[in-house]
């Protein structure tokens, strides 16, 4: 199962996409949509907690929906939920990779990722990039995710991505590291020779299996995660860089809203 991903501008740009990546012969099951979701009706529905629950840290939402049936220009059956994302917002997924990539660990999972969801594609589920998605997501932008069968329908995909303009994860995360250098002051006291591994810091505390966690919390973690690089200097401070980004990111997005989400 290989994972591949496009960045659109606007849930309708997002939409098409997946309509000819049916036409390309793609099956609904395999693909999946995130997109921003505005319905204020829909946000009220959802509760919030500022409790941890493992794989999303705070603020992780209840769901909203289920098998609605056709929506967003998937097919009869996609399911489709409603998940308040810390720092995002609210987020509709529409399709099960997309369901069970917001909701890995919290309220979602265990019901999508049980029998629902083949195994090859639970293991392709894309959690390390998930700070991407939700990075678009929070810019308006909508992600749309193919889970290609194998290397005929990964190059199908991109083509598809590629004609609709879709902009890659890497580029979306080179653009976001490159702003965060530029708003944020990130690394801007790093050696050159330490970027890399102050990076993968900072990356790294925004997985969604350890963030919320500070670098003391998560070492046990990291270790695992990261075993050649969690014990220098330079990702630890990369580490408590994104640490503190995230919080900050939280506080933000409260203050906008006026909610804990």
């Amino acid at each position: 199962m290989k994972t591949v991903v496009g960045i659109l501008s606007s849930q309708s740009d997002a939409e098409g996409t997946v309509a000819r990546l049916h036409q390309e012969g793609i099956d609904e099951k395999y693909i999946s949509l995130l997109t921003p979701d505005t319905s204020q009706k829909k946000v009220d529905q959802v509760p919030t907690t500022e409790t941890e629950q493992p794989g999303m840290g705070a603020a992780m939402g209840g769901v909203v929906g289920g098998a609605l049936g056709a929506a967003g220009g998937m097919g009869l059956g996609a399911a489709i939920a409603s998940f308040l994302v810390p720092g995002v917002g609210a987020v509709l997924a529409i399709g099960l990779g997309g369901a069970a990539l917001l909701g890995a660990g919290g309220a979602v999972g265990g019901a999508v990722a049980g029998e629902a969801l083949e195994e090859s594609m639970a293991r392709g589920l894309p959690v390390d990039e998930l700070f991407v998605y939700e990075d678009a997501l929070r810019q308006g932008r909508s992600v749309v995710i193919v889970f290609a069968e194998d290397d005929d329908q990964a190059a199908k995909a991109r083509e598809v991505f590629e004609a609709a303009g879709a902009e890659s994860v890497d580029a979306a995360k080179e653009n976001w590291w490159v702003g965060l250098r530029e708003n944020e002051n990130v690394a801007a006291d790093v050696d050159s020779k330490q970027q890399t591994s102050y990076r993968l810091g900072f990356e790294s505390a925004l997985n969604p299996a350890i963030r919320g966690k500070d670098y003391t919390q998560a070492v046990t973690s990291l270790s695992t995660l990261r075993p050649d690089e969690y014990a220098g200097d330079a990702f630890r401070r990369g580490y408590e860089r994104g640490h503190t980004y995230y919080r900050d990111l939280l506080s933000r997005k409260r203050a906008s809203t006026g909610k804990g989400n």
